[in-house]
């Protein structure tokens, strides 16, 4: 009987060691390329009608990974996003992975899978664009999230709905992206600015500005992760910035600007950022100067925008770039008027 039980416990380790290696690499899954082919199988009528309630439906996700395998697993998934939850046909998700019933891909925890408002041409250069702002904050700053493209077939579980295809994206996981930066999470609540690194805060800042972003704000962690030193914590906290589906850089059609900030289009850049000194704001442009041509061909050698959206994007860019290289432009924008409160 000793004999079987060690048997059994020598198998039952062997199977867990075997899966354990299978697992998905969540680094590779996001610095790979590729678009992923995936398919998402679930009860669809069910997920249109409940989707403002945000409950967990279950759901079957097949792809092939990296290594050429394919996987097919059960998993959770929910509708999340306050206004395209309302307003979007399919609405963002949220993929939960940590299932027994998805042990290859339990190591992606759980991922935000944003996706076209509704299924046509339109919202799905508009999700390209949205990706592609991500990629761009990649470029300027290693603390940011990564993202994933993918080609997602949505299948329904009960065989009434056609089956669609359209692009989304997969937005990195928040413990992934801070285990990458030796960083957590900041969970004590809104901070004040004063509190933040102004280095990063002041990249931050910039970054909206050049995107054409205020759908954010530090007083209640809007669109902001804030994250701290592992390590240390008593290092100064930093803001990540996300969901830019609002910023001029995207200008989706429903994306209007708070009345209270004086805009009328999200076109219209404001700089919503604390003052800094002319050398500390420098320092900033330096970088954004520096990767401009790699900004520029990211744009123009992503093969799935069309000429037209490109070309706005660029000229978008352009504005931005014309602003930061004039010092008048800088003192009046950035100093002068930046925002004291």
């Amino acid at each position: 009987m000793e004999a079987l039980r060690r048997t059994i416990f020598f198998c039952l380790l062997c199977i867990g060691n075997i899966l354990l290696a299978q697992r998905v690499d969540s680094v590779r899954f996001f610095v790979d390329e590729p678009p992923l082919n995936v398919t998402i199988s679930t009860d669809m009528a069910k997920l249109m009608s409940e989707k403002m309630k945000g409950e967990l439906l279950k759901a079957t996700i097949s792809t092939k990974l990296y290594d050429s395998s394919l996987v097919e697993e059960e998993i959770r998934i929910s509708a999340r996003g306050a206004f395209r939850r309302k307003y979007c046909y399919i609405p963002p998700m949220l993929l939960n992975f940590q299932n027994t019933t998805s042990p290859r891909l339990r190591s992606l925890k759980a991922l935000k899978m944003v996706s076209g408002c509704t299924v046509n041409k339109q919202a799905e250069q508009l999700l390209l664009k949205e990706y592609l702002v991500y990629k761009i904050h990649n470029l300027v700053a290693s603390k940011s999230f990564l993202t994933r493209l993918a080609k997602v077939t949505y299948r329904d579980g009960k065989g009434k709905k056609k089956p669609f295809t359209q692009y989304a994206f997969f937005l990195e996981n928040v413990d992934a992206m801070a285990k990458r930066n030796h960083c957590k999470e900041w969970k004590n609540g809104p901070v004040n600015y004063h509190m933040l690194d102004r280095k990063e805060t002041t990249m931050m800042f910039v970054f909206q500005y050049m995107i054409g972003n205020t759908d954010w704000g530090l007083t209640n962690n809007h669109n902001l992760k804030i994250m701290y030193g592992k390590k240390d914590t008593s290092t100064t906290p930093f803001a990540v910035p996300y969901d830019f589906d609002y910023c001029g850089l995207v200008n989706a059609e429903y994306a209007v600007p708070n009345e209270e900030l004086g805009i009328t289009t999200v076109v219209q850049r404001l700089y919503r950022g604390f003052p800094r000194s002319a050398g500390e704001l420098q320092t900033v442009f330096d970088v954004f100067n520096t990767q401009k041509e790699k900004i520029y061909n990211l744009i123009s050698d992503f093969e799935l925008l069309d000429k037209k959206n490109k070309k706005e994007m660029i000229a978008f860019l352009d504005d931005f770039y014309k602003t930061i290289n004039q010092k008048w432009e800088v003192q009046s924008i950035f100093i002068k008027n930046a925002r004291h409160q």
